[in-house]
This record gives C-alpha cells, sequence and structure tokens, in this order.
C-alpha cells in the first residue's frame, strides 16, 4: 500500500512510499532517500501528482514512538501555509536533529515526577476574582489575557489555573521569552506545585532534550517551561499553554525558520482545542486591538501583591547640569543614590547597550572600528578587551596601525554598560557592582549571581533591558535610567510601543516588597511629555493613541506586512535582481510592494541585503499568492529570498 511520508527537509510536499504494513497518519518510519535512510512521517496528503514515471521505494520500518497526533499536523500545515515555509522544515522544529526519539526507561522520567502539593500561597480577592474567570474559560479554546500591574501576582494566578488543569491529566506548557529567566522561574514553580518542571531551550544538553522530548511525546512529562521552540514538542495531551510576558519581541524567531512565538502559540491552541492565557503587565497593540474586538477575554489585577505601591518618577533635566568630562551621572543623581544606598536599598543603573562602548574612533587618523563582515561600527567590550560584531559575532583587538603615523590612539565615543559600571564603581568605591547584561547572565555563574542580587549582597546593578524581563529583586527600590533619550530615538514602527513596554517592566522592578521606591530619568529632552506618557499607571490611555496612529496610517495590525530580504556577495547584480523581482511579482499579488531600497544595516555577515515591503489585506490570500509565485522565479546563483510574514524588526 502507497503512504504520503513528510521529510523534514526543504520540501513543501510529502513522498510517496510503500509499505507492508497497515500504516496511520502521524506514525514516524525510517525510509531511503537518496543513499542514506531519513526518518519521515506519514502525512495527510499524498504529493501532487507528477507525470513522471518514478520507481515508489518500500518503507524500512515503522518506530516505536507514539504517532504525531492529526491536530499537530494540521497545526504544522498551517503553520507551513501562513508564514511561507516548506512543510518539512516545519516538521523539522518538531525533531530533534532530524530525528525523534524512541521511548527511555521510566527512571529517566522520575526527576520529573507529577505530584501537587498542599499550598499556603493565599489569592487575594482580586487574584480570585480573575482566578475564577479564567477557569470559566479554559474549557476548550480560547485567548485570555491576564493583564496585571508589575508586581501584581499574575504568576500565582496562572499556576492555580494549571494546576486544575494538571489534575484532570493534562499536559501544560509555560512559555518564557528569555532562557535567562529560567532559573529563577523554575524555583518558584517548585515552591508552588512541589514538583520539577521539564526546562526546555538552546543551552540545555542534547540528552536531557532526548528525555524531554519523549516524556511529552509518551505523557510522562507533564509541564514544559521553554523558550520559542518548546511550542513544537510533541505533546501526548496538551491541556493549556500559557505565554507570560506576551509582549516581549524575543518570541520573534528572526533567523532561518522566520516565525512569532506568541502567534503561533494562539494558533496551535485552537488546532488542539484548548485555553491559552496570555500574560502582561502591557499588552501589545495586536493583543490590545482583540481584546477591544472582544476575540480576547480579559481580566485584570491592578494592585500589587500584599498593596505594594508603585514607584514614583522624577525626572532629572540634564540641561540644567554640567556633566563631568567622560561622566554620564549628574551630582543630583549621585547625591539620589547615596540616599538610598544609606537605607539599604538596592540601586539600578539602567542602559540598554551592552559592552564599553559603541564607537571607538582614532583622534589622529578619524577612522572608527568597523566590521569587515556588516555595515556596523564594532562595539568595545573592555571586560574581554576586544571589539566585537554584535551581529555576526566579529572580533579584533584594540590595536590598528594609524595611517597618519605610527598606532591610532583611541577616542571612545558613547557609553555602554561596562562604562556605566566604571563610572559607578568609581563614584561608589565601597558598594559592590554587578553588571546584569547577555553577555554575563548566560554563564553557569548566574543562578549564583542572581541569588546574591535577591540577598541584597549586590549593593548596585548595571543592567540592559534583560534586568525588566520578569525577576524579582525584593531589595531593589531605586532605578536610574541614564538616558532616556537613547531609547526614543530612530525610525521603528514599534518604538513606542517598545518603550512603553519596556519601562513599564523595567519600573515594575522596584517596590515590590512594599518600600517607597523611585525611578529617575536623566534626560536632555526639554519636552518630558514622552516619560509621562510611557510612566502613566493606565497605558490603556497610551495604546489608544498608538492603535489610532496605526489605523489612519493602514500599519499593523490593521494590513498586514510581509517582509522580503534579498541577499548576495555582490552588491550590482543584488540591486538589479531586486528590481526584476519586484516587477515579476506585483502584478500578480493582492497587495502593494514597496521598494527595494537597501535594509538599514545594509550588509550582515558579507552577505548585502535589499527589501521590499508587501503590505495587504489580512488574510491568508496574500501568503497564497506569494507562494504560487515566488517558485516561478528564477534567481540568480547567489542571491537568497527571506521571508519575514508580520515583521517586528525593519533592519
Amino acid at each position: 500500500m502507497n503512504y504520503p511520508i513528510l521529510l523534514p527537509n526543504i520540501f513543501n510536499y510529502p513522498f510517496t512510499y510503500e509499505c507492508d504494513q497497515n500504516l496511520k497518519v502521524g506514525d514516524f518510519v525510517i525510509v531511503p532517500f537518496g543513499k542514506s535512510r531519513i526518518t519521515g512521517v506519514v502525512w495527510n496528503e499524498f504529493e501532487k501528482k507528477s507525470y513522471k514515471k518514478f520507481q515508489i521505494k518500500k518503507i524500512i520500518k515503522r518506530l516505536e514512538i507514539p504517532r504525531l497526533k492529526k491536530s499537530t499536523i494540521n497545526f504544522l500545515n498551517w503553520f507551513s501555509e501562513y508564514n511561507l515555509v516548506p512543510k518539512g522544515m516545519a516538521l523539522k522544529l518538531v525533531l530533534l536533529s532530524g530525528k525523534p526519539v524512541e521511548k527511555f526507561n521510566k527512571k529517566f522520567y522520575q526527576e520529573y515526577n507529577f505530584k501537587i502539593k498542599d499550598n499556603f500561597f493565599n489569592l487575594t480577592n482580586e487574584q480570585k476574582n480573575c482566578l475564577k474567570y479564567i477557569n470559566q474559560s479554559n474549557k476548550k479554546f480560547n485567548v485570555h489575557v491576564l493583564q496585571g500591574t508589575t508586581g501584581s501576582g499574575k504568576t500565582f494566578v496562572y499556576f492555580e489555573a494549571l494546576k486544575t488543569i494538571l489534575k484532570k491529566g493534562n499536559q501544560g506548557l509555560i512559555m518564557l521569552p528569555e532562557i535567562g529567566l529560567t532559573s529563577q522561574f523554575e524555583k518558584k514553580f517548585i515552591e508552588f506545585f512541589g514538583f520539577v518542571p521539564a526546562i526546555w531551550h538552546s543551552g540545555i544538553s542534547k540528552k536531557n532534550k532526548e528525555i524531554i522530548w519523549s516524556g511529552v511525546a509518551t505523557g510522562d512529562i507533564k509541564v514544559i517551561i521553554g523558550a520559542r521552540s518548546s511550542l513544537f514538542l510533541p505533546f501526548k495531551k496538551l491541556g493549556i499553554i500559557i505565554v507570560d510576558e506576551e509582549h516581549d519581541q524575543s518570541y520573534k524567531q528572526d533567523e532561518g525558520i522566520i516565525y512569532n512565538a506568541r502567534d503561533m502559540a494562539i494558533s496551535r491552541a485552537s488546532f488542539e482545542n484548548i485555553p491559552i492565557n496570555l500574560i502582561t503587565a502591557v499588552p501589545s497593540i495586536e493583543t490590545y486591538e482583540n481584546i477591544k474586538k472582544k476575540k480576547y477575554n480579559i481580566s485584570k489585577l491592578e494592585k500589587r501583591y500584599q498593596d505594594a505601591a508603585l514607584p514614583n518618577f522624577e525626572i532629572v533635566n540634564l540641561n540644567n547640569v554640567k556633566l563631568e568630562k567622560q561622566s554620564w551621572l549628574s551630582k543630583e543623581i549621585i547625591q539620589k543614590v547615596n540616599f538610598h544606598l544609606e537605607k539599604k536599598d538596592q540601586v539600578l543603573f539602567f542602559l540598554n547597550r551592552r559592552g564599553f562602548s559603541p564607537n571607538v574612533m582614532c583622534k589622529k587618523c578619524f577612522e572608527s572600528f568597523s566590521c569587515p563582515n556588516c555595515s556596523i561600527n564594532l562595539v568595545y567590550h573592555k571586560n574581554k578587551n576586544n571589539l566585537l560584531c554584535h551581529y555576526c559575532g566579529f572580533k579584533t583587538s584594540l590595536k590598528r596601525n594609524c595611517s597618519k603615523e605610527e598606532n591610532c590612539e583611541f577616542i571612545f565615543s558613547g557609553p555602554g554598560v561596562e562604562r556605566i559600571s566604571e563610572e559607578v564603581k568609581k563614584n561608589f568605591p565601597l558598594k559592590k557592582v554587578e553588571i546584569f547584561s547577555s553577555d554575563t547572565m548566560n554563564k553557569k555563574s548566574s543562578k549564583r549571581k542572581l541569588e546574591k542580587i535577591i540577598n541584597n549582597e549586590i549593593e548596585i546593578l548595571v543592567g540592559t533591558q534583560l534586568i525588566s524581563k520578569g525577576f524579582h529583586f525584593p531589595s531593589l527600590n531605586c532605578i536610574v535610567v541614564v538616558d532616556i533619550d537613547l531609547s526614543s530615538q530612530g525610525h521603528d514602527l514599534r518604538g513606542a510601543e517598545k518603550n512603553l513596554q519596556l519601562y513599564h517592566q523595567l519600573s515594575g522592578r522596584a517596590g515590590r516588597t512594599g518600600q517607597s521606591s523611585t525611578v529617575y530619568f536623566q534626560t536632555y529632552n526639554s519636552n518630558t511629555k514622552m516619560i509621562t506618557d510611557i510612566t502613566n499607571k493606565n497605558p490603556e490611555i497610551f495604546l489608544d493613541k498608538e492603535i489610532e496612529i496605526r489605523k489612519k496610517n493602514n500599519l499593523p495590525p490593521f494590513q498586514r506586512f510581509i517582509s522580503l530580504i534579498l541577499t548576495s556577495e555582490d552588491e550590482k547584480s543584488l540591486e538589479k535582481e531586486a528590481i526584476k523581482f519586484k516587477s515579476f511579482i506585483e502584478n500578480n499579488i493582492n497587495g502593494k510592494i514597496l521598494g527595494p531600497v537597501g535594509a538599514p544595516i545594509f550588509r550582515i555577515k558579507r552577505k548585502y541585503r535589499m527589501r521590499l515591503l508587501i503590505r495587504g489585506p489580512k488574510t491568508l490570500e496574500l501568503q497564497n499568492s506569494l507562494a504560487s509565485i515566488i517558485p516561478k522565479f528564477k534567481f540568480l546563483t547567489g542571491i537568497k529570498l527571506s521571508v519575514d510574514v508580520d515583521p517586528i524588526s525593519f533592519n
């Protein structure tokens, strides 16, 4: 009998194989492919008829693995269509290195044994009301938004909702936007539930991934806490998906297979016919619009846990003070920080720039250090004593022959967190200071560092936006935003929305245990309305204004954007090809094409980049028309096309 077998490769259709056994849709099989053997899945549709005669090969064997559910297959078919990704590549997201994992002995799952202890977390009346509302809608597919001011105890509410689902024998998936959040979150989970969840992200070992993959497929592992890729695990009986910090831009996968994990989680919940809870302090514009249209339910936590007050805000106008040379901290800020330190408050200096300095220039020849592979400056990291490209990873030392005479003499233009840390140490020499960024928190020592911060052994933190994402630091009562003007620059469509979410999240790190707290903003901008807007206790005022602007200008979420990015090492042929490609597709799609233009970062990893932007109605018609027309265009050798549906970044 013939069967359609989808292979985890760059094919948009299954291949036909024959087998004497009786197979079912979702079965994992080993098949011959070329000179090798490859794992495939019995799919739910045959390849389109081919008029070429070819020999049908035999399936080698069926694997003893729980079959992929039909709902998961339907989700992968839709995922492929929506994101313009070959079906085989969508399947590859489910498999580990292109292979499934046969069942382990039960002892390997013992660490994750499911049991719920009686806990003593008393919910407030407000939390109980939210939980009741969530539980009422947690029976079938339903998108519920739990919006709560930072520090309001949203986590405990959805933990209780998850507990109800688990007691019915179902599995649960909690998605987090950053790997760095998992260790503190895991500890909170174990305290509440009394058992260990399985942690899933790119940093866990191959063996652990195999155990977890298999345990999820057999139903022996009940709870996954994971990053984006956890969404594609082969759950046996998934009962709920929870997307924490749903607004976070990190849910967008922007390399390789491009997709938005939050949006795909909503889709997977729909195919599984299960509830999904989106958790946030400030919803994304897309989520907010769906709440307004009543497509999503919402419940709100207005009060912080144990009635802790939200922080106060103070603006320090840098036009009224003179900063010392090579200094970024005003005397007024130093005084205010000393006041907090005397009260044993923990202090955070916030600057969303990694490294020591974003621009290094010679004062004799005036040449900057730029990346040889990308059209951006190298960032100087003083701790590692090297210059680094944050796009391709290129590294070089701080040595260079000068075109004028002998060696270059360097000027460091602008600050990063390392430079601010140096200045902080000079002003507060007796205090323990630590940098909190992705450069310092992905190491094995980060767990110990978090414990020190929580215990107030580290008195001053200097951090990037990583610190705004869900961490709980009991003694943090003073935050200094070193230069808010840096984060408000640029022409990003989502710039205002990102700032609103970032500074709400950031301020939410302060005053969580009830003590008075303050966020200080240093700024050169005499118009401080922007700061007042983004720190307003009611973010809906800002979101309503932003929705009106988007609606008026036909911007997402009112229209669909699809980015087409062409890359090549040959700049001239790329520009010509981009123009030819535009003329080829523009009469065959139901949308308007803008461009081609050089991308703002015109060269990355030695490849030049041209962008086209398609805008059109929010239906699958736009993707379907592109899917039919793109394969008919034959690109010159060396030119690659990437498709980004619903882009977040326009770099």
